[in-house]
């Protein structure tokens, strides 16, 4: 295990030791809310921050195995190639923004726009997320063992989106869909891949009725 102080060492220093590692585990110290913690990884590296971190917590992440012992600001696990990003605290807005693959697990609760213009990679949240979660998500799965605020998967395109607790409201072209035994399968695959346990008779499903990205003029006024 290879310990980084950052109240010793700064930001760059740090994610240049990261990105030049082709192997092993460290551990993040004293993080003090940075930005770009672990950012831009492409090696299966093991990392800890011990703390919480910024905005754009590892972004653009591929391979690396990440864990924040705290809670994340704006964007984490950003543009996510693979790997797994766990997250033992809440999420700010824009968790898991336009991921193309991997894993992001947030423990607690997410905000606005989770999950936005997805491309591939799944997201579970423990906890709730707020509005407009999904927003514009192209691909990949959102998971969310509590509740979803108002207009979930606005605009959503082939993204899948479960939910155990309540949904204030579905946004544009967003509808509930049938919940197959199929589904129910990947389901727990993908809640034992992040660790979670749950019932997976207790979700629902959504997904896009196809609407709006196929123009109608009928309905250009939810345009």
């Amino acid at each position: 295990m290879t310990v980084i102080d950052l109240a010793k060492a700064d930001v760059r220093e740090l994610n240049q030791t990261l990105q030049l590692a082709d192997s092993g585990s460290f551990e993040v110290r004293h993080p003090g809310g940075a930005h770009a913690l672990a950012a831009g990884l492409t090696r299966p590296i093991d990392v800890t921050i011990d703390g919480h971190a910024g905005y754009y917590c590892a972004g653009m992440n591929q391979e690396g195995l990440v864990t924040v012992n705290g809670n994340v600001g704006t964007g984490v696990a950003e543009n996510m190639m693979s790997g797994m990003v766990r997250v033992r605290g809440d999420a700010s807005q824009s968790a898991g923004a336009t991921a193309h693959g991997g894993l992001l697990i947030i423990e607690g609760d997410a905000s606005a726009r989770c999950a936005i213009s997805l491309k591939g990679g799944d997201v579970v949240v423990g906890g709730s997320v707020g509005h407009m979660a999904a927003f514009m998500a192209q691909a990949g799965r959102l998971v969310v063992l509590g509740d979803a605020s108002a207009d979930l998967g606005d605009s959503i395109y082939e993204a899948q989106v479960f939910v155990r607790g309540a949904v204030a409201s579905l946004g544009a072209d967003c509808e509930e869909k049938e919940m197959t035994s199929a589904h129910r399968v990947d389901l727990a695959a993908l809640l034992e891949a992040a660790g979670v346990k749950a019932d997976v008779t207790t979700f629902r499903r959504y997904g896009s009725s196809r609407k709006l990205y196929h123009f109608n003029i009928d309905n250009a006024g939810n345009y």
